[in-house]
């Protein structure tokens, strides 16, 4: 379960980089609202989003129809038309493209509105709000939300707005937990760990992509500085992908983003230090990047801030390059977030610790 002390406003904050949709008419105030429960978040952005989305004209798609017709449309399906013997009833067997609703895109809406209406932690009033929607989604079939292929929705132009709908909707489907009824199911409170780790980093990185893009913010994978005269067995070695990497001139800070329940391991003597692996990832990682070996490469590792009494607070130099670990208050007003994460650039520009 993730953290309660995470503000729910700034949960919008961050799916609204994470799916590029900073500038939403109608929904940028959400990070300023206040909500008792995520599932009342995602049920608002739905509302809102949803109701946008509407006005506007839901996706439609060239979608293939095969249907038993009187008249010659699209193609004849002579096979089809034989077996089922059509043309002794005067008819024949067609096949034909339908620009139709029922898409993917909009399948997957209705499924999570259904689903939210039905076993989600939301108020009334937006219980309401959602069923209002559905009218408008009559044309879409209602498909069971674990068959839903989020990896296989694409976007255009055309249907951008969709990103972050169906970003929050795919949210909610993997929070979907069995309970001892096999016939009933249950919202979880709060996203999983896994998924919010993986929003925590997408939001970091499209946070500089938009406020910074003249330092090439990405999440490219680090080469192996390996030499070449002894590489026997290279193809073994596992694949360094970045979770932020930010470039200015000759230098490049790697950012490492985590979000976990605890941010500190405990030894079993009661030392308190920065997660081992997380550490040794880092150092790796900008150590082999840095191939000229001047210390322009510098590594940070970015923890979303827990209840803990202690906190990462880590800033040395190791062998020339700057290692450190951060956090980042979730629980704080947006402004005051935004001047933390500000403070990251720091560590691009400055090669030793002040």
């Amino acid at each position: 379960m993730i953290d309660r002390s995470i503000a729910v406003g700034n949960v919008y904050v961050m799916l609204a980089y994470a799916f590029r949709t900073i500038s939403s008419a109608g929904t940028d105030r959400l990070k300023t609202e206040p909500f008792g429960h995520l599932h009342d978040l995602f049920a608002e952005i739905l509302v809102r989003g949803v109701g946008a989305q509407v006005k506007r004209g839901l996706h439609r798609d060239y979608l293939d129809r095969n249907d038993e017709l009187a008249t010659v449309r699209g193609r004849i399906n002579l096979t089809r038309t034989v077996a089922t013997r059509s043309t002794t009833r005067g008819r024949l067997m067609c096949e034909f493209d339908e620009y139709e609703a029922d898409t993917p895109h909009n399948r997957a809406l209705k499924s999570v509105i259904v689903l939210l209406i039905r076993h989600g932690d939301v108020d009334a009033q937006r219980k309401a709000a959602l069923r209002r929607l559905l009218p408008y989604l009559d044309a879409v079939t209602l498909v069971a939300p674990t068959t839903i292929r989020w990896d296989a929705l694409t976007y255009h132009r055309s249907n951008a707005t969709y990103r972050l709908l169906l970003g929050v909707c795919e949210l909610v489907v993997r929070g979907l937990l069995p309970t001892e009824d096999p016939g009933a199911a249950q919202l979880s409170s709060w996203m999983s760990d896994e998924q919010m780790n993986r929003l925590y980093e997408r939001f970091i990185r499209e946070y500089f992509v938009f406020h910074h893009p003249e330092l090439s913010p990405g999440a490219p994978a680090v080469p192996w500085d390996y030499d070449d005269t002894n590489a026997h067995g290279v193809e073994q070695l596992p694949a360094m992908r970045t979770d932020v990497t930010l470039r200015s001139g000759q230098r490049t800070l790697i950012i490492d983003a985590k979000y976990y329940g605890t941010s500190m391991q405990v030894s079993p003597w009661g030392k308190t230090t920065v997660h081992s692996a997380n550490l040794y990832q880092v150092l790796a990682y900008v150590k082999n990047a840095d191939v000229r070996r001047d210390g322009s490469v510098n590594g940070l590792l970015l923890y979303a801030r827990t209840n803990a009494p202690e906190q990462p607070d880590l800033d040395v130099s190791v062998q020339g390059n700057r290692i450190g670990a951060r956090t980042l208050d979730l629980n704080q007003p947006w402004e005051k977030l935004r001047a933390q994460i500000e403070g990251v650039i720091s560590w691009l520009t400055d090669k030793h610790p002040s």
